[in-house]
C-alpha cells in the first residue's frame, strides 16, 4: 500500500508532501491544477522517462519518495528481489525514491541505496500500477489481451519454463545459421582455399629457411671477394718465410730459451705460446673457409629461384616471414578439414534445433490448454461485470488461433471480439467499442487482475472518461469493492457519483504566487467535501440544492 508520497520541486509543485488511506480514495481538482503532474512523479518512481524540463523553473533538483508498506505484499518475492539486488530490508516498508539534477544527473534509490532504473522499475512494477487513459489504447493490443489471459490462467511456471525452452531453441537457431553461413562462405572459396593449399603444400617450407638462403645468397654473390681476402689472410699468417705463424714461433724460442736465467720470460715466453697456438688454429680455419669457398652460379641461381618463391608467398599472403606462411598454411588446411567435418556437425545441430522446437511446441501447448480454460472463465466473468455497467447486450469472445511459427509466448494469437448489442456482429473490440465502453472494459479487467495477481496498489487515471451518471456510479462501487479488500485503489474524477463514493477524498488546486504557479494536494473533511461534489455538480456557483444533493450523495454512500 502507498503510504506517503512526497514530491519536491517537480514542474508546478514545489513541495506536496502526505499521506494516503488504505481502500477506495478519490483525487479531484479542476482541470490543469496539476492532478496529472502528480501521476506523472509517482510514474517516475515506477521508471518512466524524466528530464530535467521536469524540474521546477529556478531550482537545481526534483525529488520523488514513496513509503510503502510491505505487509499486503508478496514477502517472499520482495525480500528475494531485495536480497537478489544487494539491498537492506526495511522491516515492513520500503522506500522508492528518485531525483534529477539539473546539470542531467539521475538518480534513484531503494530503502535509500543507490540502484539502477531498471531495478527500480522492477520493484515498483510490483508495488503498484498506474491505469492511465492512454493505457486504454492497449486494449488493441495483442501482447496484452495475451498478458491478461495468463494473468488468469496463472500458468507463470509454464510460461517460465517454455520461454526457457524458447531461448535455448533459438540460441541453437542463431547457432545453426551461423554454421550454415560459414559453410556457404566457404564452400563459395573452396577451389580457392585448395589452390592456396596445393601453393604451400608444394612450396614446402622450413622455419629458418629463408634467413638461410639469404645468407647464402650473401655468400655466393660476394664469393670473389671473400675468397681474396681469405688467401690474403693466409699468406699473412702462413705464406712465406717471414710469415706472423714463423715469426712468432722464433719470438716464443727466443724467450723460452732464456728463461732459466731470466726468470720474468717465462710467463711472456707462456703467452707467446698461447698467441701462437691459436694464430695456427685460425690459419687452419681460414684454409678451410677458403677451400669452401667457390663460385656456384647454379647454386646461386636456385637460391635465389627459392627466395623469389618465398617472396612471392609472403607477398600474395601479406606476411612477412616463412613462419607466417607457414601458419597459413595451417589455418587453410584447418579450414578445408573443417569442410569436410561440416556434414556432421550440421547434422548434429539441425537435430539438436529440431529437439527443443518439439520441446518447445509441446510445452505451448500446455499454455494454450490453460489459456484456453482461463479464457472460457474470462468472457463469462467480463460480461458479468458489464451488465450492471450499463451495457446489458454485451457479448465478449476470446478468440484464439495457433500461429505457425513459436514466438516467446508460444503459439497462441489472441484477438478480443466484443458487441455492445444484438444486431451487431462479434469484431475486434478497439474497431467497435465506444471511449466509454473501454474504459469499463478497461475498469472490469483491472479488477479482475488484481485480485488474481494480487497488485494492492492500483491508480485510476480519468479510468471514468466517457461515462455519466448511474454507469459512473457502479463503475465507482467496483472501485469501492475492490478497495475494501486487500487493494489500496486511487482514482483520478471530474464526476460527483464518482467522488463521494471514495472513503479518502483528496483535492488538487492551482495558485498563483510572486514565484510562479504552484500545485498542492489536500485531504478533504467532510464539509469540505460537500462544498467539492457540490462545486463538480453545479460548477462555479454553488447552489443550496447543490449542496443539499452533495449532502444526500455523500450520505447514500
Amino acid at each position: 500500500m502507498l503510504k506517503h508520497l512526497y514530491i519536491s520541486n517537480f514542474t508546478l509543485i514545489d513541495e506536496l508532501d502526505i499521506t494516503f488511506s488504505s481502500g477506495f480514495s478519490v483525487i479531484t481538482g479542476e482541470t490543469g491544477a496539476g492532478k496529472s503532474i502528480i501521476i506523472g512523479a509517482v510514474g517516475m518512481l515506477l521508471g518512466n522517462r524524466a528530464d530535467v524540463k521536469m524540474i521546477k523553473s529556478g531550482k537545481d533538483k526534483c525529488v520523488v519518495e514513496a513509503i510503502f508498506s510491505i505487509s499486503d505484499y508478496d514477502r517472499n518475492f520482495i525480500d528475494r528481489f531485495l536480497e537478489d539486488s544487494n539491498l537492506d530490508s526495511n522491516g515492513s516498508e520500503c522506500i522508492l525514491r528518485r531525483e534529477i539534477n539539473t546539470n542531467g544527473k539521475n538518480r534513484a534509490f531503494i530503502n535509500d541505496t543507490p540502484v539502477t532504473l531498471s531495478t527500480l522499475k522492477s520493484l515498483g512494477e510490483h508495488l503498484m500500477d498506474i491505469h492511465s487513459q492512454h493505457q486504454n489504447l492497449m486494449l488493441n493490443k495483442e501482447d496484452f489481451q495475451l498478458n491478461v489471459i495468463d494473468i488468469f490462467a496463472q500458468n507463470k511456471a509454464i510460461l517460465t519454463e517454455y520461454q526457457n525452452l524458447y531461448k535455448c531453441y533459438k540460441d541453437e537457431v542463431c547457432k545453426l545459421n551461423e554454421l550454415q553461413d560459414t559453410i556457404a562462405r566457404i564452400k563459395e572459396n573452396e577451389d580457392f582455399l585448395k589452390f592456396q593449399n596445393k601453393e604451400l603444400s608444394d612450396a614446402n617450407l622450413e622455419n629458418g629457411e629463408q634467413e638461410h638462403l639469404e645468407q647464402q645468397s650473401e655468400v655466393l654473390t660476394h664469393a670473389e671477394d671473400i675468397k681474396s681476402a681469405l688467401f690474403n689472410v693466409d699468406g699473412i699468417l702462413s705464406g712465406n718465410e717471414q710469415n706472423i705463424i714463423s715469426m712468432l714461433k722464433n719470438a716464443y724460442d727466443s724467450m723460452y730459451n732464456i728463461q732459466t736465467v731470466y726468470p720474468d720470460a717465462e710467463n711472456l715466453a707462456e703467452r707467446l705460446n698461447n698467441c701462437h697456438i691459436e694464430l695456427k688454429d685460425i690459419s687452419r680455419e681460414v684454409v678451410s673457409h677458403t677451400d669452401g669457398i667457390d663460385y656456384d652460379p647454379d647454386k646461386l641461381q636456385y637460391i635465389n629461384a627459392r627466395l623469389d618463391t618465398i617472396y612471392t608467398l609472403e607477398n600474395k599472403f601479406h606476411v612477412d616471414s616463412v613462419s607466417e606462411l607457414i601458419r597459413k598454411h595451417e589455418e587453410i588446411e584447418s579450414q578445408l578439414n573443417k569442410i569436410d567435418n561440416f556434414d556432421n556437425e550440421l547434422a548434429e545441430l539441425q537435430d539438436k534445433v529440431k529437439d527443443l522446437r518439439n520441446s518447445c511446441i509441446r510445452h505451448a501447448g500446455l499454455l494454450t490448454e490453460s489459456r484456453r480454460k482461463a479464457a472460457n472463465l474470462l468472457e463469462k466473468e467480463l460480461a458479468s461485470r458489464l451488465v450492471p455497467l450499463g451495457i446489458p447486450n454485451i457479448r465478449f469472445k476470446i478468440e484464439m488461433t495457433l500461429q505457425k511459427e513459436l514466438t516467446a509466448k508460444g503459439l497462441d494469437k489472441v484477438t478480443y471480439l466484443f458487441s455492445s448489442n444484438t444486431s451487431s456482429p462479434l469484431q475486434p473490440i478497439a474497431q467497435v467499442a465506444s471511449g466509454g465502453e473501454i474504459s469499463r472494459v478497461m475498469l472490469s479487467l483491472k479488477a479482475m487482475m488484481s485480485k488474481v495477481a494480487g497488485l494492492p496498489t492500483i491508480i485510476f487515471d480519468e479510468i471514468d472518461v466517457g461515462v455519466s451518471g448511474r454507469v459512473a456510479e457502479q463503475m465507482a462501487h467496483i472501485m469501492r469493492e475492490l478497495g475494501d479488500g486487500d487493494h489500496q485503489v486511487i482514482c483520478i474524477t471530474h464526476l460527483p457519483q464518482i467522488a463521494a463514493i471514495g472513503t479518502s477524498h483528496y483535492k488538487v488546486t492551482k495558485t498563483e504566487t510572486p514565484e510562479g504557479t504552484n500545485s498542492r494536494m489536500s485531504v478533504l473533511s467532510y464539509e469540505e467535501r460537500v462544498k467539492e461534489i457540490a462545486q463538480m455538480l453545479s460548477g462555479t456557483d454553488i447552489s443550496g440544492a447543490a449542496i443539499e444533493n452533495a449532502r444526500t450523495l455523500l450520505k447514500l454512500n
